[in-house]
């Protein structure tokens, strides 16, 4: 190419394929919200650009390329002016993948089974059909106290009170490529990055899963930081239900007031007392081994776990004790867009458009496209024609 029309190309910043900056960024805004499908025919209609599914797909994943580098040299050159907590969330959530999409382990067990029919999936054959995906958060929130009989409802006035604030400066992001210890290291790092001498309190929702647990413990350690680890109250509610049924008939009032009586105890930091006692009353009644199996199961998770569920001291600091950010970010990055009926997902696509929709939810994608040309520009021009001076290389 001559130097010259080099010269415009890198001025104008022009990609290396038919379709502009422009046009490349509508595809990718597009597929962040709704199918290829659906973003084909819309950007076809509103921009009178003609970009084919595959080469949507191609866009969309060349879009996303540099989101790891956005976050990594991203910097706070104004730390947060505020004590208020520091919250940090973690879960998992299943994306329907394309067989070669899952990982080795889901893979061969998807090849080694066997169907009853060929045209219809039996029950109990859907499984090893997806590949689970880490999702984080980390936000700030104004410390908020509250009473146990404020959380139930049992006091009207408290409750009224109750109402938290809104979380604060909120990132939300998703991997399906990368493993669940790489995004959780991913969590601490922007952590640090908030609060680089932890002057605030830092807070890790969790739900119990052990090993989200270890890579949490292991990266308290290597970051030598102080974290307060919460138990999310509404996975210890599941067990105090399961267990209610092994005494009183499911959907009876007598088992809504059994579970009311422990939550409250539970929130007013009795743990270990909520689990002796439902054991007690499994033994007097003289109930079997079969029978009383969730009150053991429930009283285990307590006794297990009474390390993370010293709520009075949480609600008296004004600390969140459940995980309702993280569920809501896993049905709004992963559930509205990727269990679209019918969606295979391969790996490349699936990351893609998950590094997209959480730009979005983040409120970053403005910046990350002004890092994302400033990138292509160095990769498709400065560093095949270093001897232009080019004003707009970054």
């Amino acid at each position: 190419m001559a130097p010259a029309v080099s010269r415009v190309y890198a001025e104008l910043n022009l990609p290396p394929d038919r379709y502009s900056q422009g046009l490349r960024r509508r595809v990718a805004e597009e597929a962040a919200k709704s199918s290829f499908d659906e973003t084909v025919l819309s950007v076809g209609r509103t921009t009178g650009g003609q970009v084919p599914k595959r080469q949507a797909e191609g866009v969309a994943c060349e879009v996303a390329q540099d989101f790891e580098t956005f976050y990594q040299r991203r910097e706070i050159t104004v730390p947060e002016d505020t004590a208020d907590p520091l919250i940090m969330s973690l879960d998992g959530k299943g994306i329907v993948m394309r067989r070669e999409g899952l990982r080795t382990v889901t893979r061969k067990a998807a090849e080694r089974e066997q169907h009853k029919m060929k045209t219809h999936l039996s029950a109990g054959e859907k499984r090893n059909r997806k590949r689970m995906a880490t999702v984080a958060t980390v936000y700030s929130i104004e410390p908020h106290p509250r009473t146990a009989e404020a959380i139930m409802g049992v006091d009207a006035e408290q409750t009224e009170k109750a109402k938290k604030p809104r979380a604060r400066h909120k990132r939300v992001w998703a991997s399906v490529r990368r493993e669940a210890q790489a995004v959780t290291e991913e969590v601490f790092e922007e952590a640090r990055r908030r609060d680089p001498e932890q002057r605030r309190p830092w807070v890790m929702l969790v739900d119990g899963q052990p090993q989200q647990l270890k890579d949490i413990e292991r990266c308290i350690s290597q970051h030598e930081v102080e974290v307060t680890l919460v138990l999310d109250f509404i996975h210890v509610l599941e067990y105090l239900w399961s267990a209610a049924f092994c005494f009183y008939a499911k959907g009876s009032e007598a088992a809504e007031a059994w579970v009311l009586e422990r939550a409250l105890r539970l929130l007013q930091g009795k743990a270990s007392d909520v689990a002796a006692g439902m054991r007690r009353s499994a033994t007097r009644r003289g109930l079997t081994r079969q029978a009383r199996e969730s009150v053991d199961d429930c009283a285990d998770y307590l006794l297990k776990y009474r390390h993370m569920l010293r709520y009075h001291e949480y609600l008296a600091a004004g600390l969140p004790i459940a995980t309702g950010v993280i569920e809501g970010a896993c049905r709004h990055l992963i559930k509205d867009r990727m269990d679209i009926t019918g969606a295979r997902w391969g790996l490349e696509s699936a990351e893609a458009i998950l590094k997209l929709r959480s730009l979005r939810s983040s409120g970053d994608f403005e910046a990350y496209w002004a890092f994302h040309t400033a990138q292509e520009l160095k990769r498709n021009h400065t560093s095949r024609y270093e001897c232009l001076p080019l004003q707009k290389a970054a």
